[in-house]
């Protein structure tokens, strides 16, 4: 696929509907929660998008637990542009905001541990995590038999 040029930016509401798109679909083969459009609304400001001349390829939030604690989460690239860094460049944009904002710990729950062990993350024990993170884990359909990966970066 002949790429133009890729821009990362924060979600605009125009966005929504597709951000909405790519990231139940990725639900729909249990690769990710999926999130109902009116939870999107409400967290719109949480979202990077990865867009190429125009057309969003890639989405990333990050989500504030606490005031020391972050989530990266919804990380999801269209199947056309995987494998080529929008992944790694989306998740290192919101660990820039997280150090802006003066988070000190930011963590993901994923299938795919090693993805981000390549970018500084740490594997941790899914219990160590405040209650709090657990909200949206009491909608997951496998909870609580959750098989995700909990990782952790340090960002002091």
């Amino acid at each position: 696929m002949e790429r133009g040029t890729l821009k990362i930016r924060k979600a605009r509401i125009s966005d929504l509907k597709y951000i909405h798109k790519l990231i139940n679909d990725f639900a729909k083969r249990e690769e990710m929660l999926p999130r109902p459009l009116s939870e999107l609304y409400e967290s719109m400001r949480d979202f990077f998008v990865c867009e190429d001349d125009g057309k969003i390829v890639g989405v990333c939030a990050l989500h504030i637990i606490w005031e020391d604690l972050a989530e990266v989460r919804s990380l999801a690239v269209d199947k056309g542009y995987q494998k080529s860094g929008i992944g790694s460049i989306l998740v290192k944009r919101c660990l820039r905001e997280a150090r802006e904002l003066g988070l000190k710990r930011v963590f993901a729950l994923t299938y795919i541990p090693n993805f981000f062990k390549k970018i500084g993350f740490m594997d941790i024990e899914k219990s160590s995590l405040p209650q709090k993170i657990w909200g949206d884990c009491l909608r997951c359909h496998k909870f609580p038999e959750c098989d995700e990966n909990a990782v952790i970066i340090n960002l002091q």
